[in-house]
């Protein structure tokens, strides 16, 4: 009898090993950590977003978020400014030169993409796609449900 995989080991494990990868390169190359190419690549797509609005596309507190922001804002590459309508809500916006390292960071997350996927015909890359929105989404449901 096959047993079935160690997904949340193997989940953790793969988790683990890409983002220390890309983290490091994305430092080397572009300057950025990860995190901060997310925040550039969200932006980029829609600026004006508030805080609240990035940490949950980015999974993050937004303490965490907090910092990072103040961190990019004083490297000249985000910058707050006040929503439409309400000025106590708080927008963030590219500055300076996130532009160009937003466009030099795309061809290297779009490559590692690719280079991911490579081994896995259309068919697999399908159910990897499928699997792992399935997992982002329904994550408190999945260990709610096996924790009865």
């Amino acid at each position: 009898m096959t047993r079935p995989p160690k997904v949340f080991f193997l989940v953790h494990k793969a988790h683990t090993a890409l983002i220390r990868a890309v983290d490091r390169r994305s430092r080397r190359d572009a300057g950025l950590s990860m995190t901060q190419q997310g925040v550039l690549f969200l932006l980029e797509r829609q600026e004006g977003l508030t805080l609240g609005e990035v940490a949950d596309a980015l999974s993050l507190g937004k303490s965490s978020l907090s910092g990072l922001i103040d961190r990019m804002e004083e490297r000249g590459l985000v910058r707050r400014g006040s929503g439409e309508g309400d000025g106590r809500i708080v927008r963030l916006f590219l500055a300076g030169d996130a532009r160009a390292l937003v466009a030099k960071s795309r061809p290297m997350v779009s490559g590692w993409n690719a280079t991911l996927l490579a081994p896995f015909d259309a068919a697999e890359q399908k159910v990897i796609a499928r699997f792992l929105t399935h997992v982002a989404e329904y994550a408190e449901e999945i260990v709610e449900e096996g924790a009865t």
